[in-house]
């Protein structure tokens, strides 16, 4: 019998994503390549699009429903002249180009309108549960979907450069957004205001949370030199306060046991003398609990 291989060391794998495929695939690589069927991701991004995508390894899989990702920053290129079914250059057009009759100035007063604390609908073929069910699996049901308006928040809607293509007028464009806006809505949005159709050709998420483009490899990097973007203890550090604990509050941590309250909103990494991350914790009253313990006692 070979012997076992060890599993590789907990930590955050900060995807550089490429056109085509699912994030589901994308974890399916990591793998195979890590090593581990212990692999999950945070933050899904469409198969059309490219960028930062958060996949954590063996223990850190616990981090990512606790990672604070409300925050995303993209560069999109927005077609207008056309609307399609998908609000995006995967779907169907919705009939024929209506020329766009606009400059620079009119499409950043449109994109102003969509700045800040805005409802917005979802894209009918977006993730969004309805009855329990996601929107893109009921539209390839062949059911027609109805997604009420939710409140989000466009901290950022700039143009940095417009061209025309016959009909059309392509804009490239940046945008920062809290979780849960569909930049793919924005594009339909803002050629609605202009009386046309709109349609997102190109989408890269450049920061999702604290992690960047920077901390990224594509997943041929990661074949070619398997490894991790930030260790357990970094990860934590990155998108948690820190609390560091003597030895005896640490095997408290490590079994489970609550500590006096840090007074830290929120939630919040707890680390040992050695540097390793032990648990996040809250605060609840007098005491911290914890939400998820990262390094067990045995």
């Amino acid at each position: 019998m070979p012997p076992r291989v060890p599993p590789p060391p907990p930590g955050l794998v900060i995807v550089d994503k490429d056109r085509g495929p699912t994030s589901h695939d994308v974890v399916g690589k990591l793998r195979r390549i890590m090593g581990t069927r212990k692999v999950g991701h945070a933050g899904t991004l469409d198969p059309m699009a490219t960028g930062v995508l958060v996949v954590g390894i063996e223990r850190a899989t616990k981090l990512l429903g606790h990672l604070s990702l409300d925050t995303k920053a993209y560069t999109a290129t927005v077609r207008l002249g056309l609307g399609t079914d998908t609000d995006d250059a995967e779907g169907d057009p919705l009939g024929e180009p209506v020329p766009v009759d606009a400059g620079a100035d009119e499409v950043r007063a449109e994109m102003a309108r969509l700045t800040g604390d805005i409802e917005q609908v979802p894209s009918a073929v977006s993730a969004v549960k309805i009855d329990g069910k996601r929107a893109y699996q009921r539209v390839r049901d062949g059911e027609t979907v109805v997604i009420p308006a939710r409140p989000v928040t466009v901290s950022a809607f700039e143009l940095l450069a417009l061209r025309r293509d016959g009909p059309f007028l392509d804009l490239d464009v940046t945008v920062e957004c809290s979780s849960g806006t569909y930049v793919r809505a924005l594009a339909r949005d803002l050629g609605a205001a202009l009386g046309t159709g709109g349609h997102l050709t190109a989408l890269r998420r450049t920061r999702v949370g604290p992690f960047t483009l920077e901390h990224a490899r594509t997943v041929e990097e990661l074949a070619a030199a398997p490894g991790l973007s930030l260790d357990l203890a970094a990860a934590v550090t990155t998108a948690f306060p820190r609390v560091d604990v003597d030895d005896t509050a640490a095997t408290d941590v490590r079994i489970g046991r609550s500590l006096p309250a840090a007074g830290i909103p929120g939630t919040y990494g707890v680390f040992g003398p050695d540097g390793a991350a032990l648990a996040l914790m809250a605060d609840r009253g007098s005491s911290a609990r914890p939400v998820v313990v990262l390094a067990p006692a045995g």
